[in-house]
This record gives structure tokens, C-alpha cells and sequence, in this order.
């Protein structure tokens, strides 16, 4: 083998870390010479003028080259696609899909796409999100995360990006990688971070049209959508753009919680999606007592409320509906989130994560199966 192929063949596992294909396969590299002493001249060409991820690319093409035998330096030259190459990568990602069509409405498409959701805020969904993705990427699948909340969104700071900004490729957007997961926002598009988002009806329809259909999300095995509270414009409208989605129902133990949690519930059914189960958040609170030292749980907000959902949804909809975890109260949760690195990454044996890598687990484990889902079919007289 000659030296140059060699070198390309080191090309090919350098990974564009936004689309997560070999750079070699996207057509970026544009060209491969090695001089008599072993110096190689190498032109990579970056998706768009002034790339987020452009070091990183540099790195690990620089490190490739170096791996093969025969190479004493690299002469590194980035340049930026034609316009002409852009769309004929656009082209070539969409593997021949029209423009604007959603994948994950697809009949043959096997990413699992779990809307996580709740009946009013406060109660953790966000947190229960973002932990449960990363207990998926823990293991080993390919997950993205969608943040749904339009009004509300979270999701950013949680994992680390709050100021990022994702990459466009000729109008297709690529999702922002973070802890190994591939993650979009309306908080990633806003001007500034203190902007406030006032949409309603078809602006807001258009908006999550772009997040599904415009979006490169790739082969995902899973795709976790953060919800807004309630029952608004956005569980309706994500209802009709992805029937086989399933819904997970987070509540915490109180009454109150419990009640507005079984409508989100209730809701999925009416936009005949699959509830897969219910998460009670903030279940209860390890405290240690001073008198005998031992570890004893407070219910601080009562008990209960994740199991009534779970029973009351199992009745209402004719299916089990399982309560999948009772999470702790977690001061590290939180501080974790703010951190921006979700507790399941930094501690996965802390009481929260472990709950959380349970229902992981379970979702991991799941045989994907097409009884009961749309296949978009029509009859024909």
C-alpha cells in the first residue's frame, strides 16, 4: 500500500464530530499529496466559514496523519465547501428524502422517540430529561435531545451550552454535540440569551417543524423530547408530526401534581400515542438523624402521587401503565444541572441516578416492535 492511501485510510476514522461520519465520506477531504520527505500536504475543507467545532476537526486529522508510518510532519491547509458542495452534502445526508419530510414519522424508522412530559412545571422534567439521556448514552446508544419548551427551555445550560450555536449547512441545521448526545434548542437560535420567545399557532408549528425535519439528527436509537408543561399548542401539534412517539409522565407525590400529570396523560392517549409509564420526581428526602444516626425517609411532599397516576392512567386507557421510578430529592441533581454536567455522568451510583439508570435499563432492553404504530397507509377501492 502506498503512503498516501495509507494516509487516507487514517482520514477515514477521523469523525466530523457535528455529523458523526467519517470526513472521508462527507467529501471533505479535498486533497492528499506526501512529499519525498515524508511530509504531508493535506486540504480539508470545513462545512461552513468560521466552524464551532474547527479545532477539533485539526486535532484529530493532524493526529491521524501522524499515526501512519512513513509520515515525519503534516502541512494542514482548512479550507470551506463551495457552496455547489454544500448542497450535494445536504444532498447525500438526506439520503434522498425530500426536504421538510420528518423522519421520525416515518413507517420503517426505528429511532424511539419518548415526548417526556408533565401536567404543570416545577416538577423536574427537564432534570429527568437530560439524566435519562445520558444514562442512554452511558450505555452505549445513540441519542438526541430535543427541547420542545419554546417559552421555557432548559435544556442548554443543563448540558453545558448555553452559549452554544448550531452550525448551518446550506438551511439544514446541525445539532450541537454534547456528552456524547446530539442536542438542538430554541435557546441555541435566539439572538441573546435574555430574549424572550412570544410565539403562538403557526409560527410556533413552523418552528418545531424546522426542530424535526431541518435538523440532522442522524441514525439515533433514541430521540428524547423535553415538553413544555400542560396540554397546549406544542403537545398538539408534536401529537400529529410524530404519532409513534410514546410519552413518559413525570409528576411529584402530591395531589395536586398527580392530577394535572394524569391529563398530559390522558392527552397522549387522545393523540393516540403510547403512555410507556410515570417518573415521581422529588419522592422523598434522605435524612440522616442526629439522634441515632441512622437514615430515615421524609415524604416532604406527601406520597403516593406517582402510583395514583400510574393506576389511574392504567384504568382510563385500558393498558399498564407501570410507575417506573420514585427519584429521591437530590440537592446534587440540581447542582449538577447547573454545572452542566447531569449527575447520572458525574456519580451514576448516587440514589437520583441509579433510579434514573433503572428506567434507562428498561428502555434500553425494549424489543422495538411495529404493532400499534402508524403506518401511514391508505386503503385502495
Amino acid at each position: 500500500m502506498s503512503v498516501v492511501s495509507a494516509v487516507n485510510e487514517a482520514l477515514a476514522t477521523v469523525i466530523d464530530p457535528e455529523i458523526r461520519r467519517p470526513i472521508t465520506e462527507l467529501g471533505m477531504v479535498e486533497s492528499v499529496a506526501v512529499d519525498a520527505d515524508g511530509v504531508a500536504a493535506v486540504t480539508v475543507l470545513l462545512t461552513i466559514a468560521g466552524c464551532p467545532l474547527q479545532s477539533t476537526i485539526e486535532k484529530d486529522v493532524t493526529q491521524a496523519v501522524l499515526s501512519v508510518e512513513g509520515i515525519a510532519d503534516v502541512n494542514l491547509t482548512l479550507g470551506v465547501m463551495s457552496d455547489e458542495q454544500r448542497a450535494e452534502l445536504k444532498q447525500q445526508l438526506r439520503g434522498g428524502v425530500a426536504d421538510r419530510e420528518i423522519p421520525f414519522s416515518r413507517p420503517d424508522n426505528r429511532t424511539q422517540v419518548i415526548l417526556v412530559a408533565s401536567g404543570k412545571g416545577g416538577v423536574g422534567k427537564s432534570s429527568v430529561t437530560v439524566n435519562l439521556a445520558m444514562a442512554l448514552v452511558a450505555k452505549g446508544r445513540s441519542v438526541g435531545v430535543l427541547d420542545a419548551d419554546i417559552y421555557g427551555h432548559s435544556i442548554p445550560p443543563m448540558l453545558g451550552l448555553a452559549d452554544a450555536v448550531p452550525t448551518s449547512v446550506d438551511g439544514m441545521i446541525l445539532p450541537v454535540p454534547s456528552l456524547g448526545m446530539s442536542v438542538i434548542s430554541i435557546g441555541m437560535l435566539k439572538g441573546s440569551r435574555d430574549q424572550v420567545i412570544a410565539w403562538r399557532g403557526p409560527i410556533l408549528d413552523r418552528a418545531l417543524q424546522q426542530f424535526l425535519a431541518d435538523v440532522y439528527w442522524g441514525d439515533l436509537d433514541f430521540l428524547l423530547v423535553d415538553l413544555p408543561p400542560g396540554t397546549g399548542d406544542v403537545a398538539l401539534s408534536l401529537g400529529q408530526k410524530l404519532p409513534n412517539a410514546e410519552v413518559l409522565v413525570v409528576t411529584t407525590p402530591q395531589q395536586a401534581a398527580a392530577e394535572v400529570a394524569e391529563r398530559a396523560g390522558t392527552m397522549a392517549s387522545m393523540l393516540e400515542q403510547k403512555v410507556l409509564g410515570v417518573v415521581e420526581n422529588m419522592a422523598y428526602l434522605d435524612v440522616t438523624c442526629p439522634d441515632c444516626d441512622r437514615t430515615h425517609r421524609v415524604d416532604v411532599f406527601g406520597s403516593g402521587g406517582g402510583e395514583a397516576v400510574a393506576e389511574t392512567l392504567t384504568e382510563r386507557l385500558g393498558y399498564e401503565v407501570p410507575l417506573l421510578a420514585e427519584i429521591p430529592m437530590d440537592p446534587a441533581m440540581s447542582a449538577a444541572g447547573d454545572e452542566g454536567v447531569p449527575l447520572v455522568a458525574t456519580d451514576p451510583s448516587h440514589p437520583s441516578a441509579a433510579a434514573l439508570n433503572g428506567v434507562a435499563d428498561l428502555l434500553a432492553s425494549r424489543r422495538i416492535s411495529l404493532i400499534g404504530k402508524s403506518l401511514n397507509l391508505s386503503p385502495v377501492g
